[in-house]
Protein backbone atom coordinates (compact mmCIF):
# COMPACT_ATOMS: atom_id res chain seq x y z
CA UNK A 1 0.00 0.00 0.00
CA UNK A 2 1.28 3.40 -0.98
CA UNK A 3 0.75 6.74 0.70
CA UNK A 4 -2.00 8.78 -0.94
CA UNK A 5 0.51 11.46 -2.01
CA UNK A 6 2.72 8.85 -3.69
CA UNK A 7 -0.32 7.59 -5.61
CA UNK A 8 -1.07 11.12 -6.77
CA UNK A 9 2.55 11.73 -7.86
CA UNK A 10 2.59 8.38 -9.68
CA UNK A 11 -0.62 9.28 -11.53
CA UNK A 12 0.86 12.62 -12.65
CA UNK A 13 4.10 10.98 -13.78
CA UNK A 14 2.21 8.30 -15.70
CA UNK A 15 -0.01 10.90 -17.32
CA UNK A 16 3.07 12.82 -18.47
CA UNK A 17 4.48 9.57 -19.86
CA UNK A 18 1.21 8.92 -21.72
CA UNK A 19 1.33 12.39 -23.28
CA UNK A 20 4.95 11.80 -24.31
CA UNK A 21 3.97 8.46 -25.88
CA UNK A 22 1.18 10.15 -27.84
CA UNK A 23 3.55 12.83 -29.15
CA UNK A 24 6.06 10.15 -30.23
CA UNK A 25 3.33 8.41 -32.23
CA UNK A 26 3.00 5.38 -29.92
CA UNK A 27 -0.78 5.59 -29.58
CA UNK A 28 -1.18 2.06 -28.18
CA UNK A 29 1.36 2.65 -25.43
CA UNK A 30 -0.30 5.97 -24.57
CA UNK A 31 -3.74 4.37 -24.29
CA UNK A 32 -2.39 1.57 -22.11
CA UNK A 33 -0.70 4.07 -19.80
CA UNK A 34 -3.97 6.06 -19.60
CA UNK A 35 -5.68 2.88 -18.33
CA UNK A 36 -2.95 2.49 -15.71
CA UNK A 37 -3.43 6.14 -14.68
CA UNK A 38 -7.16 5.48 -14.28
CA UNK A 39 -6.39 2.50 -12.05
CA UNK A 40 -4.00 4.54 -9.89
CA UNK A 41 -6.57 7.35 -9.56
CA UNK A 42 -9.25 4.81 -8.64
CA UNK A 43 -7.00 3.39 -5.93
CA UNK A 44 -6.43 6.93 -4.65
CA UNK A 45 -10.14 7.27 -3.92
CA UNK A 46 -10.79 3.62 -3.04
CA UNK A 47 -8.05 2.19 -0.85
CA UNK A 48 -7.13 -1.33 -1.93
CA UNK A 49 -6.79 -2.71 1.58
CA UNK A 50 -10.17 -1.36 2.69
CA UNK A 51 -11.70 -2.84 -0.48
CA UNK A 52 -10.09 -6.22 0.30
CA UNK A 53 -11.30 -5.98 3.91
CA UNK A 54 -14.90 -5.38 2.84
CA UNK A 55 -14.69 -8.31 0.41
CA UNK A 56 -13.48 -10.56 3.24
CA UNK A 57 -16.34 -9.30 5.42
CA UNK A 58 -18.86 -10.18 2.69
CA UNK A 59 -17.41 -13.70 2.67
CA UNK A 60 -17.81 -13.82 6.49
CA UNK A 61 -14.04 -14.18 6.94
CA UNK A 62 -13.72 -12.02 10.06
CA UNK A 63 -10.21 -13.13 10.95
CA UNK A 64 -8.93 -12.47 7.45
CA UNK A 65 -10.65 -9.08 7.36
CA UNK A 66 -9.10 -8.08 10.67
CA UNK A 67 -5.64 -9.15 9.47
CA UNK A 68 -6.16 -7.16 6.26
CA UNK A 69 -7.22 -4.04 8.17
CA UNK A 70 -4.23 -4.30 10.49
CA UNK A 71 -1.94 -3.98 7.45
CA UNK A 72 -2.67 -0.24 7.40
CA UNK A 73 0.00 1.03 9.79
CA UNK A 74 -0.38 4.83 9.56
CA UNK A 75 -3.95 5.48 8.42
CA UNK A 76 -3.78 9.28 8.74
CA UNK A 77 -1.11 9.55 6.03
CA UNK A 78 -2.31 6.77 3.78
CA UNK A 79 -6.06 7.37 3.65
CA UNK A 80 -8.38 10.14 2.54
CA UNK A 81 -10.98 11.51 4.99
CA UNK A 82 -13.78 9.10 4.02
CA UNK A 83 -11.39 6.14 3.91
CA UNK A 84 -10.20 7.09 7.39
CA UNK A 85 -13.86 7.13 8.46
CA UNK A 86 -14.31 3.58 7.17
CA UNK A 87 -11.03 2.46 8.74
CA UNK A 88 -12.29 3.73 12.12
CA UNK A 89 -15.72 2.17 11.50
CA UNK A 90 -14.20 -1.24 10.74
CA UNK A 91 -11.80 -1.00 13.72
CA UNK A 92 -14.76 -0.10 15.92
CA UNK A 93 -16.80 -2.97 14.51
CA UNK A 94 -14.04 -5.49 15.19
CA UNK A 95 -13.39 -3.96 18.60
CA UNK A 96 -17.11 -4.14 19.44
CA UNK A 97 -17.05 -7.90 19.01
CA UNK A 98 -14.02 -8.26 21.30
CA UNK A 99 -14.60 -5.51 23.85
CA UNK A 100 -17.45 -3.08 23.21
CA UNK A 101 -16.18 -0.39 25.55
CA UNK A 102 -12.82 -0.03 23.77
CA UNK A 103 -14.44 0.46 20.37
CA UNK A 104 -16.27 3.64 21.35
CA UNK A 105 -13.46 6.01 20.32
CA UNK A 106 -13.20 4.41 16.86
CA UNK A 107 -16.95 4.59 16.25
CA UNK A 108 -17.16 8.22 17.39
CA UNK A 109 -14.27 9.12 15.08
CA UNK A 110 -15.96 7.31 12.18
CA UNK A 111 -19.15 9.33 12.70
CA UNK A 112 -17.12 12.53 12.96
CA UNK A 113 -15.25 11.83 9.71
CA UNK A 114 -18.37 10.63 7.94
CA UNK A 115 -19.29 7.51 6.02
CA UNK A 116 -20.54 7.28 2.44
CA UNK A 117 -23.68 5.27 3.09
CA UNK A 118 -26.53 5.97 5.48
CA UNK A 119 -26.79 2.32 6.54
CA UNK A 120 -23.12 2.37 7.61
CA UNK A 121 -23.73 5.52 9.66
CA UNK A 122 -26.83 3.88 11.15
CA UNK A 123 -24.80 0.80 12.11
CA UNK A 124 -22.12 2.96 13.75
CA UNK A 125 -24.76 4.82 15.76
CA UNK A 126 -26.41 1.54 16.73
CA UNK A 127 -23.09 0.15 18.01
CA UNK A 128 -22.57 3.38 19.99
CA UNK A 129 -26.08 3.06 21.41
CA UNK A 130 -25.20 -0.44 22.64
CA UNK A 131 -22.11 0.96 24.35
CA UNK A 132 -24.15 3.79 25.88
CA UNK A 133 -26.66 1.27 27.27
CA UNK A 134 -23.86 -0.75 28.84
CA UNK A 135 -22.52 2.43 30.45
CA UNK A 136 -26.00 3.34 31.75
CA UNK A 137 -26.36 6.40 29.51
CA UNK A 138 -29.95 5.74 28.49
CA UNK A 139 -30.76 9.20 27.08
CA UNK A 140 -27.73 9.12 24.79
CA UNK A 141 -28.59 5.56 23.74
CA UNK A 142 -32.17 6.57 22.93
CA UNK A 143 -30.98 9.53 20.84
CA UNK A 144 -28.47 7.36 18.97
CA UNK A 145 -31.08 4.68 18.27
CA UNK A 146 -33.51 7.31 16.98
CA UNK A 147 -30.78 8.65 14.68
CA UNK A 148 -30.00 5.12 13.52
CA UNK A 149 -33.68 4.49 12.82
CA UNK A 150 -33.88 7.66 10.68
CA UNK A 151 -30.74 6.72 8.74
CA UNK A 152 -31.88 3.13 8.14
CA UNK A 153 -34.08 3.96 5.15
CA UNK A 154 -34.06 0.44 3.70
CA UNK A 155 -34.85 -1.33 6.98
CA UNK A 156 -31.60 -3.31 7.10
CA UNK A 157 -31.14 -2.75 10.84
CA UNK A 158 -34.78 -2.66 11.95
CA UNK A 159 -34.63 -5.96 13.85
CA UNK A 160 -31.40 -5.06 15.67
CA UNK A 161 -32.74 -1.62 16.62
CA UNK A 162 -35.95 -3.15 17.98
CA UNK A 163 -33.96 -5.73 19.93
CA UNK A 164 -31.80 -3.00 21.46
CA UNK A 165 -34.88 -0.94 22.40
CA UNK A 166 -36.41 -3.98 24.11
CA UNK A 167 -33.13 -4.59 25.92
CA UNK A 168 -33.18 -0.99 27.14
CA UNK A 169 -36.74 -1.40 28.44
CA UNK A 170 -35.79 -4.61 30.23
CA UNK A 171 -32.74 -3.05 31.82
CA UNK A 172 -34.92 -0.28 33.29
CA UNK A 173 -37.11 -2.89 34.92
CA UNK A 174 -40.60 -2.40 36.26
CA UNK A 175 -41.09 0.83 38.15
CA UNK A 176 -42.31 0.47 41.69
CA UNK A 177 -44.11 3.26 43.41
CA UNK A 178 -43.61 3.81 47.10
CA UNK A 179 -46.73 4.01 49.19
CA UNK A 180 -46.90 4.93 52.81
CA UNK A 181 -47.76 1.37 53.88
CA UNK A 182 -44.55 -0.16 52.51
CA UNK A 183 -41.28 -0.08 54.41
CA UNK A 184 -38.12 1.02 52.69
CA UNK A 185 -35.38 -1.55 52.47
Amino acid sequence: MFNKNIKLALAIALLATAVWQFTEGNIGNGIMIIFIVALVVLLYFKNEIILATTLKLKKQDMDGAKIMLDRIKKPEGALTRKQLGYWNFLKGQFGYQESPLKSEKYLRKAIELGLNFDHDMAAAKMFLAGIAVSKNRKIEATNLLNDAKKLDKHGMLTDQIKMMQQQMKRSQGPKQHFTGNQRRR
